[in-house]
C-alpha cells in the first residue's frame, strides 16, 4: 500500500572531541534502527564532534576530524539502504555552521544549516556559528575532495530547503528552531512537509521535563504531522546534564519516547506512522488548508527513495503513550547521578572522596552517590556491556560484577568525617550511621593539631594569638579562626583523595566532591578554597529546600533511614565552640536571612532580571502581609551587599551540576563582573526614596483630605491604616520611622577600622549600628548580626583615618525599630548590619 513509515530517532550519550567515540555509538545507533526495521535514522545536535566544544570550534581539526567521520559513515556498510542524517559543524564561504547532513546510499542529499541559534542560559552559540539568514534558498557546498572521492559528487545543496522521497516530504529544524516564536515547522507543514525532523542538545533544569513535549505536541496538534526529536544524553564534557528526552510526537500526541535518566550509551526510539492520518488530520482543518493553500514553497531535493513499502499492512501503526514528567525530587535523584557517573568514567578515577559533615548538603551529595551506585546496578541487571566494562576498570577486577548497590559503594565512595573541637556528638553519629547505611568507605578524623599547628606558626611570627569571640576575641580573629578550619579541611580532603586508593591496594585517585548548595553560592555563605572548592559539585544547582525535599523521597527511595534524622537537624558549619556541647552557631542566623529568602531573591535577580530597586517594587508587595516596606527595604540592601562582597568567590565556583536557573556560576551561566561597589549608592538611594513615598501614601486620612504629600514630621508620626492606589490589594503593615532612616546609607568622610565589637540590646531604636566591612575582594566575607557596643562606633580622627590608609571603610547604617523575624519569616532579626567572613563545610 505504500503509507507507512517506521522512523527513528536516536538518544546517544557523546563526548566532545571524541571522534573515534562518537562515530562508534553513532553506527551502532544505525545498526539498532535498522534492526527496528526504520528506513529514517536521526541523532542528536553536533552529534560528530560532541556539542561542547566551545572554541575547539574555532580550530580546522575540528571540522577536519568531523568530515573524516562522515567519510567513515558514508563507507561503512552498516550506512546503506537507509536515509540517515548527523550533526556536525561546516564551513560554507569561510563562515561555520551548525548543521544537519543527510546522506543515502554514498549520496550526499542535502546539508541544512541552522536558521536560529541559542544564546540563552548556558548556551553561547553565536560565538562559534552564524544563522543561515537566507530562508527558502540553497547555494552549492564545495566538497572538501575526501568526500568527493567517496561520492562521486562536486557540490551538494546547501541551505534551507527539504527532502522530497517518493511516498513523503522530510523537513528539518535544530533544535532552538522549535523554541523560536517563528518555528519553522509551521511553514514547512504548511507546504507540504510530513516529517520534522529536529536533532537538539537540550540540556536538564530542574522543573523543565515538560517543556520539549509540550512544545512537540503543540507544533503536531496546530499543523499536524510526525515530529522526530532527538536529544543528547548525559554529560559530554562541561556542567549541564543533557536529559535524552528523545521522542517522536504525531499530530498532537507522544507515540515514542526515550527512557529517562538511563546509564545507556545508545538508545533508538521508533515508531510506525501511518502517513494518510497525517494526510487526513490537516485535510479537516479548513482553515490551515487555506493558508497553505497559498505558502511560500521550499526548495525540494527529489530523492529517487520511498521510506514505505507495498508489505506495510502488515506493520501496526503507532499509538500516543502515557509517561509521567519526574518530580523535581526526583530530577535531583537521578539527574546528578548520571552526570557523575559519566564524570568518573570519563575522568580515569577510581571513585570518589567527599568530607561528610552529616548535614543536609553533604548527606544529600552522599544520596546522590548512593543513587548512582543504583543505577549502576540495574544497568548491569538488565544487561548494559558497556556499564560493565567501565565498572570493572573503574575499579580494576576484569572479573567484578556489581550485585549490590552498598558494596559497589563501598568501592566506589569513601567519606571522611573531619572533626574539630567545635563538633558535636550528634554530627559525628550522623555521618557514621548516614557512611553505614549507604556502604561508603568510612574514616573519622580528628583536625585539632593541623589547626593548633598552623595557629602556632601565626603567633610565632607575630606574638598575637587568636581568640573566638565567644572567649573575648573580635569578629576578625572569629572569622580567621573558623576559615582555617574550613581551609585545612580542603587540603586534608585532597590528600586522602590522592593516597586512599594506595591504602586500599588500587590503583588511580578519587575525585573530590563539594557540597554547597546554590543558595549559599548565591549569598556567598562559604570560605573561599574550604570544602567548598572540590573537583565538581553535584548538589551545586540545587536549592536549599529542594535539597531537603529530596532528602525525603531518597529517605524512602534508597531505604536510608537516617536522612530523616539528618533533616531535623539546624543547618550549622560547627566552626564555633560549642556551649556545653550544644551549637551556638546556624547558618541562617549567620547569614541574616532565610533559605527560602534566598531562593526568592535569586529567582527575581537571575530569571526576573531585577536590580535592587526592581526587586523592593516586586517584594514590598509580595511581601506585604508580613513586612513594612522599610523592612523589606533592608532586606533587599542586605542581600544586595552580601552578594556584591561576594561574588569574587563565584569565580573560583567549583564546576557543578547545572539545575537552577537562578544559578550564580560565573563561568557559563551567569556573567557579571566580580568586583561591585557593595554601597549601591544610586540603587539604594532609590529604594529610599520609594519607601517614603509608601509611608507618605500611607499616611491616614489626613492626607487623603490634604490631598499633600506628606512631611517629614508627618511621616515619623502617622501610623498607617490603608493601602494606598499603588499598592497591591494586601495591605501593607504599617511602619513608623525618622527622616534619618529613610536615608539609609550614610558613608563617613574617611575609613576607619573598627576592631572589637561588644554586646548591646538590639531593640534599643535611638541606638546607631556600625556596618563594618573589609573591602579587598580576596578577603572571604559575608553579612552577619552584629551587636556593637556604642563605644566602639565613634568615628575616628581624622588623623587615624589617614593613619590607618583606605583598605576599610566604615559605613554607617542608621538604626531603626527592629522587626521581629517570625514577621517574614526569618530566623533573624530583619536588621543586619555586619559584613564580615563566612564558612561553610
Amino acid at each position: 500500500m505504500g503509507r507507512k513509515v517506521v522512523v527513528a530517532t536516536s538518544c546517544l550519550n557523546q563526548w566532545a572531541m571524541d571522534f573515534q567515540g562518537n562515530l562508534e555509538r553513532i553506527i551502532d545507533s544505525v545498526q539498532l534502527a535498522k534492526t527496528a526495521g526504520a528506513m529514517y535514522r536521526s541523532g542528536p545536535e553536533l552529534e560528530i564532534s560532541g556539542y561542547s566544544c566551545g572554541d575547539h570550534y574555532y580550530e580546522s581539526d575540528t571540522l577536519l576530524h568531523s568530515w573524516e567521520v562522515v567519510a567513515e559513515l558514508l563507507q561503512h556498510p552498516s550506512c546503506t539502504d537507509i536515509m540517515i542524517d548527523v550533526g556536525l559543524p561546516v564551513m560554507h564561504k569561510n563562515v561555520n555552521y551548525n548543521c544537519r547532513l543527510v546522506f543515502l546510499n554514498r549520496k550526499i542529499l542535502l546539508i541544512r544549516p541552522k536558521l536560529c541559534l541559542c544564546d540563552d542560559g548556558n548556551y553561547r552559540e553565536t560565538r562559534w556559528f552564524t544563522a543561515w539568514r537566507k530562508i527558502r534558498q540553497v547555494e552549492d557546498h564545495y566538497l572538501p575532495r575526501m568526500i568527493s572521492r567517496i561520492t562521486g559528487q562536486i557540490t551538494v545543496p546547501f541551505g534551507d530547503a527539504v527532502i522530497a522521497t517518493r511516498d513523503t516530504c522530510i523537513g528539518y529544524e535544530i533544535c532552538e528552531e522549535l523554541w523560536n516564536p517563528e518555528s519553522s515547522h509551521i511553514p514547512m507543514a504548511l507546504d507540504g512537509v510530513e516529517i520534522i525532523v529536529n536533532g537538539s542538545s537540550s540540556y536538564t533544569e530542574i522543573r523543565k521535563g515538560y517543556v520539549s513535549q509540550d512544545l512537540i505536541k503543540s507544533a503536531t496538534a496546530r499543523s499536524g504531522g510526525c515530529y522526530l526529536f532527538g536529544n543528547q544524553r548525559g554529560c559530554d564534557g562541561d556542567r549541564v546534564y543533557f536529559s535524552g528526552d528523545s521522542m517522536i510526537g504525531l499530530n498532537g500526541s507522544i507515540v515514542a519516547r526515550a527512557t529517562p535518566y538511563s546509564l545507556s550509551e545508545v538508545e533508538v526510539v521508533t515508531a510506525t506512522v501511518d502517513l494518510e492520518s497525517i494526510r487526513c488530520y490537516r485535510s479537516v482543518i479548513r482553515s490551515r488548508c487555506l493558508h497553505a493553500s497559498k505558502s511560500q514553497a521550499y526548495p525540494r531535493v527529489q530523492v529517487n527513495f520511498a521510506l514505505s513499502n507495498d508489505e506495510d499492512i502488515f506493520l501496526p501503526s503507532c499509538v500516543p503513550i502515557e509517561y509521567s514528567i519526574p518530580t523535581p525530587e526526583e530530577e535531583i535523584l537521578f539527574g546528578p547521578a548520571c552526570w557523575l557517573w559519566d564524570y568518573l568514567r570519563r575522568s580515569g578515577q577510581g571513585g570518589f572522596l567527599l568530607p561528610l559533615s552529616g548535614g543536609v548538603d553533604s548527606s544529600s551529595t552522599a544520596a546522590i552517590v548512593f543513587s548512582m551506585c543504583h543505577l549502576v546496578i540495574q544497568a548491569v541487571a538488565n544487561g548494559e556491556e558497556k556499564v560493565l566494562e567501565d565498572v570493572r576498570r573503574i575499579v580494576s577486577q576484569a572479573d567484578y560484577v556489581p550485585r549490590d548497590r552498598r558494596e559497589l559503594c563501598g568501592r566506589l565512595f569513601h567519606t571522611v568525617y573531619m572533626a574539630t573541637e567545635n563538633s558535636s556528638t550528634e554530627t559525628k553519629s550522623r555521618a557514621k550511621l548516614l557512611s553505614q547505611q549507604i556502604g561508603s568507605y568510612h574514616i573519622p578524623i580528628a583536625i585539632d593539631s593541623m589547626v593548633s599547628a598552623a595557629l602556632g606558626i601565626f603567633s610565632a611570627a607575630t606574638g598575637f594569638i587568636p581568640k573566638f569571640r565567644v572567649r573575648g576575641g573580635t569578629v576578625r580573629e572569629n572569622l580567621a579562626l573558623q576559615n582555617v578550619q574550613a581551609r585545612l579541611r580542603m587540603v586534608l580532603a585532597y590528600l586522602f583523595a590522592q593516597l586512599m586508593l594506595w591504602v586500599r591496594g588500587r590503583q588511580g585517585g578519587l575525585l573530590v566532591l563539594g557540597s554547597a548548595n546554590v543558595d549559599e553560592a548565591l549569598r556567598g555563605y562559604m570560605t573561599k578554597y574550604d570544602c567548598s572548592s572540590a573537583d565538581i559539585n553535584p548538589i551545586g544547582g540545587f536549592s536549599k529546600a529542594d535539597l531537603k525535599r529530596f532528602l525525603l523521597l531518597a529517605k524512602d527511595r534508597l531505604n536510608v533511614p537516617v536522612l530523616g534524622d539528618i533533616l531535623g537537624a539546624p543547618p550549622t558549619a560547627e566552626l564555633e565552640p560549642l556551649e556545653e556541647g550544644s551549637l551556638v552557631q546556624t547558618d541562617e542566623a549567620d547569614m541574616g536571612m532565610s533559605y527560602d529568602e534566598l531562593s526568592t531573591y535569586g529567582k527575581l535577580r537571575k530569571v526576573e532580571c531585577c536590580g535592587p530597586y526592581s526587586m523592593f517594587g516586586k517584594l514590598v508587595h509580595l511581601w506585604s502581609d508580613q513586612c513594612a516596606p522599610k523592612e523589606v527595604a533592608e532586606k533587599v540592601k542586605l542581600f544586595f551587599r552580601c552578594y556584591s562582597v561576594n561574588r569574587h568567590k563565584m569565580t573560583v565556583l567549583t564546576p557543578a551540576y547545572h539545575a537552577e536557573t537562578y544559578s550564580p556560576d560565573d563561568h557559563r551561566f551567569d556573567h557579571r563582573q566580580f568586583l561591585y561597589n557593595y554601597r549601591w549608592v544610586w540603587q539604594f538611594k532609590a529604594i529610599d526614596k520609594a519607601v517614603e513615598k509608601l509611608d507618605c501614601g500611607r499616611d491616614g486620612d489626613q492626607v487623603e483630605r490634604s490631598g499633600s504629600t506628606c512631611s517629614n514630621k508627618g511621616s515619623r508620626s502617622s501610623s498607617f491604616t490603608r493601602p494606598s492606589s499603588r499598592s497591591s490589594n494586601n495591605s501593607l503593615t504599617g511602619f513608623t520611622g525618622s527622616e534619618s532612616h529613610r536615608r539609609g546609607v550614610e558613608v563617613a568622610p574617611g575609613p576607619v577600622i573598627q576592631d572589637a565589637h561588644s554586646e548591646q540590646d538590639c531593640t534599643n531604636e535611638s541606638k546607631h549600628i556600625a556596618l563594618n566591612m573589609i573591602v579587598p575582594h580576596y578577603q572571604d566575607q559575608k553579612m552577619e548580626s552584629s551587636k556593637s557596643s556604642s563605644s566602639h562606633l565613634g568615628p575616628a580622627s581624622e588623623e587615624d583615618r589617614k593613619r590607618r590608609g583606605s583598605t576599610s571603610i566604615f559605613v554607617n547604617a542608621l538604626g531603626h525599630s527592629a522587626q521581629k523575624a517570625s514577621r517574614c519569616g526569618d530566623s533573624a532579626s530583619s536588621t543586619i548590619q555586619y559584613l564580615n567572613n563566612n564558612i561553610q563545610m
